[in-house]
């Protein structure tokens, strides 16, 4: 069966839980690919500060590590969630390191690629701090570039969570 939304797919938490998307249906969910030694690696503290002002209002961050550009999350799970919450103070859900692209990729990213493609069509995650947002429908609103920091998502957050 094809997925429909994000409440179709699970995953497992950096902590080696499994995490059930459906458990936030409702809500409004920022997904991230990361990485702790990126240039955009900084942008912790912005998602951190986001989750801190909108999660009593139905705002879940959920960051996946990565390796796959530059080989710049190179640690185990614990080592990524150590460097996170002492660097950044990261206190959002963060899921195991996964890949993001390719045919072994996690399938929740392969989803989210083919419903808001990037630049010109591409489907593949280009770097890292990629963005989606998913809607209280379970329905990808948008997608956003590395480069976009996470202060510059607030408009599109609040509509989402005003929906």
């Amino acid at each position: 069966m094809a997925a429909t939304s994000l409440y179709d797919f699970d995953a497992v938490s950096i902590a080696g839980q499994r995490a059930d998307f459906s458990a936030q249906r409702g809500r409004v969910v920022l997904i991230v690919n990361t990485a702790s030694a990126c240039g955009f690696t900084p942008q912790f503290e912005g998602l951190e500060q986001l989750w801190k002002d909108y999660r009593e209002r139905g705002l879940v961050v959920v960051g996946f590590p990565s390796n796959e550009f530059g080989g710049q999350d190179p640690g185990s799970n614990d080592e990524i969630a150590s460097f996170c919450q002492l660097n950044y103070g990261v206190s959002f859900p963060m899921m195991a390191k996964v890949k993001v692209n390719g045919s072994d990729a996690h399938p929740l990213w392969q989803w989210l690629k083919g419903e808001r493609p990037g630049l010109l069509g591409t489907q593949a995650v280009k770097w890292n701090f990629t963005k989606f947002l998913v809607g209280r429908d379970g329905q990808v609103i948008k997608r956003y570039a590395p480069t976009d920091a996470p202060a510059s998502l607030r408009q599109d957050i609040e509509r989402a969570l005003a929906a």
